[in-house]
C-alpha cells in the first residue's frame, strides 16, 4: 500500500517560522504554534517542508487505506493560512463557523489571510473539536 506523500520530519518548526518571508504571516505563524500547542498540550512537528502538526495519530479509512497523520496543523500558504482540522467535514460545524469572522473552507481545511480577521475563542473550539473527533 502507498504511503502518504507528506510525512513527517525532523526539521526544526523554529527554524521554518523564523523563515517565513512575510512579517504578518510569520507573526501569525508563531501565534498558531502558541495557540494550538495549549490547546493540544503537545509540540509541534514538521510534516513534509511547509506544514505544522499536532498530536499525531494513525488512521485507517474506510477503503483500508492506513497512515500516520495529525489531528491539528496549519501551514503559511501565500495566499492564506491553512488551517487543518481532522474534522470529517469543517461544513459539519456551521455554527461556529458563522461565528469565527472572515474565512473559506475546504473539506477539512480552514483558510484565513490573518489572524486578526478570526475569533480566537471560536478557533480554539474549533481546535478543540478538531481533536475530539479522533480517536
Amino acid at each position: 500500500m502507498a504511503e502518504n506523500k507528506t510525512q513527517k520530519t525532523k526539521a526544526s518548526v523554529t527554524e521554518f517560522i523564523d523563515a517565513i518571508d512575510d512579517p504578518r504571516k510569520r507573526d501569525d505563524s508563531k501565534a498558531l504554534v502558541e495557540l494550538m500547542q495549549r490547546v493540544t498540550g503537545e509540540q509541534p512537528a514538521m510534516w513534509g517542508e511547509s506544514i505544522v502538526g499536532f498530536c499525531d495519530f494513525r488512521y485507517r479509512s474506510a477503503a483500508g487505506r492506513e497512515g500516520d497523520w495529525f489531528k491539528v496543523g496549519f501551514s503559511p500558504r501565500k495566499q492564506n493560512l491553512t488551517l487543518y482540522l481532522s474534522l470529517t467535514d469543517v461544513a459539519g460545524y456551521d455554527a461556529l463557523l458563522s461565528r469565527l469572522g472572515k474565512h473559506s473552507t475546504g473539506k477539512s481545511c480552514l483558510y484565513v489571510k490573518k489572524l486578526e480577521d478570526v475569533d480566537q475563542l471560536v478557533l480554539e473550539e474549533l481546535i478543540e473539536k478538531a481533536l475530539g473527533s479522533v480517536s
